[in-house]
């Protein structure tokens, strides 16, 4: 038997229930972990409540992002051993595999190994934010002197964004709701930081960038404020939208689009990772940068056992973390 995390029903962080199960033996293709650690994400609070696009089929499990070590291999797992120390990636549907449990099996397909060296609170906090954030190098191809407008800058993926543009030499400009977190922002490496509610975020733009506009915008958020976005761009400026934060429609900024040229660009991770030719080269980028120290997680809290996992869901979905919330087991 094994401790592991399910909800029976769709709703607030008090619906995950800590339960014992039998977890078996791996399949083909699978690997049974030891779960050390898992990375908390917007996606599965979203799946939680019932606000994906996956709907769950209830009773669920939850969690796909974490490090453990292996104590099982299922037929057919030849490239990992046993007492492999392993990143677990977000590579499948929610609720179809769960890591938030004492022990988990997963397929050794999502798996990589983890860094040598890096702590296990770090390396449960890499790959979805790198990779979602990897849009901005990918597809905007941004370069130096570029600017990049990052709103929800404080989460996991927007200090990624924020890593990977100054890595490029760009010039990461954070957009945040009030000025309470600026100060923390511009330590993390933002050039420039936004209180989209206190100042006019296209103005200050123009005004960063010399009146040309940024070169694309990452937006989780959605909604009405796209066309303030679209506004900030320079033409052929790209906005990419990951998130629907916002819950709201998102219109479509026609003539900020038709008269610069814009783009409006939908963007998961799983866009990377489903064609192997580009993860690959994503994850040789993200690894080569981790070496180098150009990106470095940046961990908002640490929370401790499988029961404190309500807590740090409620933690994240209060919008006060400045990077990840890892929960080590």
């Amino acid at each position: 038997m094994t401790k592991l995390i399910r909800f029976h029903e769709t709703g607030g962080p008090e619906k995950l229930i800590l339960e014992n199960r039998q977890v078996g033996d791996p399949g083909p293709g699978e690997v049974r972990l030891l779960m050390e650690a898992v990375g908390l994400n917007r996606a599965e609070a979203m799946y939680r409540a019932g606000n994906y696009p996956t709907k769950p089929k209830l009773p669920s499990l939850i969690g796909y992002e974490g490090v453990g070590t292996i104590l099982a291999l299922g037929d057919g797992v030849t490239n990992y051993a046993v007492g492999e120390r392993v990143c677990v990636l977000p590579m499948i549907q929610q609720g179809e595999y769960g890591i938030w449990a004492d022990e988990a099996i997963v397929p050794a397909r999502i798996l990589l190994p983890a860094p040598a060296g890096m702590d296990v609170t770090a390396a449960a906090a890499i790959w979805m934010q790198y990779m979602t954030a990897y849009a901005i190098y990918e597809v905007a191809q941004i370069g130096p002197n570029d600017g990049v407008i990052i709103p929800a800058a404080s989460s996991s993926v927007g200090i990624a964004a924020i890593q990977l543009a100054n890595w490029a030499g760009a010039i990461p400009i954070a957009a945040t709701r009030t000025s309470k977190k600026a100060s923390a922002l511009r330590d993390l490496g933002a050039a420039h930081v936004i209180a989209t509610e206190e100042e006019d975020l296209a103005a200050r733009v123009m005004e960063i960038t010399g009146g040309k506009g940024a070169r694309c915008a990452f937006d989780p958020v959605g909604g009405p404020y796209v066309e303030q976005l679209a506004a900030a761009l320079a033409p052929r400026g790209i906005v990419f939208i990951y998130g629907g934060l916002s819950g709201k429609p998102t219109p479509y900024p026609h003539w900020q689009c038709a008269m610069k040229g814009l783009s409006i660009r939908g963007w998961v991770a799983s866009e990377i990772w489903n064609h192997p030719h580009r993860f690959n080269a994503a994850k040789e980028k993200i690894i080569a940068g981790l070496a180098q120290g150009k990106l470095e997680p940046v961990i908002a809290k640490t929370f401790n056992g499988l029961e404190s996992l309500p807590e740090a869901n409620a933690f994240l979905e209060s919008n006060q973390q400045i990077g990840k919330v890892v929960v080590r087991f």
